[in-house]
């Protein structure tokens, strides 16, 4: 079948090597897709929100299936936008429609779901602009530190822990009446903080059968012990050591059955990726928030660890009958260090030339911010590459991707050299 990838990041550049793998796979589009989606499919310069042009790629090129990657258009509905075009109605998507997308797109829609279902999450209350005054007396009766979520997509930056009461009154006071995050934080929820150490589950869901993923642990700040500003991730490892088959059947039971089954409960269709963000408060689970797609970089981490055929997995989401696929995981660990630009995540330099791909040896090489140029490949984004190695234990895949990273050279160039050591 002919597949389109919608995206541009390293996530869809694992996705490309991952589809390509396939027998099933006779041609792979990816729109906009990057230096290294090409080596797997034709990149088409198209926005992912360019609905109108998507459709035209779509009929041109007799696309079977969409895998959309990255939020944005599931939460503005491309999904539904299919599914209302006669012409494309019965083109699969994969990714929820707007409906379902909103447990990602609205923080409050989100706390309301847990809240309706039983699952378990941190204390929380969702306040605007008209009631900041009652916002201003919860804060004082949460505990510290306080945690502060702009209600709407804010690129990953929409979320601030406060130290003290001062600097959360202050932060929500910027957030509902100066805007701070654009219309993201019209609605900002207020949640108590949770103690434990976070890590994510993936599922894939054909709204009623589901398959878990492999579990991940992603790194967000930018310097090493885990210090500095907060980025769109720095590097991961799947799976989690601490996340053993108890803490996984916690989390089945109390967090991804009661999803699936609140989903269908509401009559929310849900076909794609659920990815489950969880604090592991002393060995129970809790959730922190949902996302409607897979992780960057955890995609990275966890792909190279599914052993099965993807498109015939995804195939199952399309069809419903997800449960009469064969899901099999490897043994092996996954290590992913990401390479950035220098600067990031603040103003960061562009255009560099990258030399040195050719001599990784025991990684595979995600490109993220990365496109082609006179035949060199350059620098574009803040997030550059992701160096996964898949090794017998973690402290081999650490490093033999830190190892493999130092192979590489730009201008800039940057990467934490302690990704997973926490858990070593």
């Amino acid at each position: 079948m002919n597949i389109l990838i919608l995206g541009s990041g390293g996530r869809e550049c694992a996705f490309a090597w991952k589809l390509a793998q396939s027998p099933k796979c006779s041609q792979l589009f990816i729109a906009p897709g990057n230096a290294g989606t090409s080596r797997y499919g034709i990149n088409i310069n198209v926005g992912v929100n360019d609905f109108a042009t998507i459709k035209q790629v779509v009929l041109a090129n007799n696309i079977n299936m969409v895998l959309v990657g990255p939020e944005e258009p599931l939460v503005r509905g491309i999904h539904d936008f299919f599914l209302s075009d006669e012409q494309l109605k019965n083109i699969p998507v994969i990714g929820p429609q707007q409906q379902g997308a909103q447990l990602e797109g609205s923080k409050d829609f989100s706390k309301q779901f847990m809240a309706r279902h039983n699952i378990p999450a941190a204390k929380s209350n969702t306040f605007t602009r008209d009631n900041l005054q009652e916002g201003f007396e919860y804060l004082a009766t949460i505990g510290l530190p306080i945690v502060l979520k702009a209600d709407g997509l804010a690129a990953g930056k929409g979320v601030l822990i406060c130290l003290t009461l001062e600097e959360a009154q202050l932060e929500l006071a910027e957030m509902l009446t100066n805007a701070k995050f654009g219309d993201a934080s019209s609605k900002v929820v207020v949640e108590q903080f949770l103690q434990g150490i976070e890590l994510s589950v993936f599922v894939l869901t054909d709204g009623t059968n589901y398959k878990v993923l492999p579990s991940a642990k992603d790194y967000k700040r930018i310097g090493e012990g885990d210090t500095g500003l907060n980025t769109g991730g720095m590097g991961s490892v799947s799976p989690v050591p601490f996340a053993d088959a108890e803490f996984l059947k916690k989390v089945e039971d109390r967090i991804i059955i009661p999803t699936i089954e609140g989903l269908k409960s509401e009559n929310i269709p849900y076909k794609g990726f659920i990815f489950i963000g969880l604090m592991n408060c002393n060995g129970d689970p809790y959730m922190i928030e949902y996302n409607c797609r897979m992780g960057d970089p955890e995609t990275e981490s966890v792909l190279p660890r599914i052993k099965s055929d993807l498109v015939d997995l995804l195939s199952g989401v399309a069809e419903g009958n997800l449960n009469e696929k064969e899901l099999i995981i490897s043994d092996k660990i996954a290590a992913t260090v990401v390479m950035v630009a220098g600067g990031y995540p603040g103003e960061y330099l562009k255009n560099k030339v990258i030399t040195g791909i050719e001599n990784v040896r025991g990684s595979h090489v995600f490109h993220a911010g990365a496109s082609t140029h006179n035949n060199e490949v350059i620098t574009t984004g803040g997030r550059v590459l992701a160096v996964t190695s898949l090794q017998d234990n973690l402290f081999n895949a650490l490093q033999q991707a830190t190892a493999d990273a130092s192979r590489i050279y730009y201008d800039g160039m940057y990467f934490r050299k302690d990704i997973g050591f926490d858990l070593l």
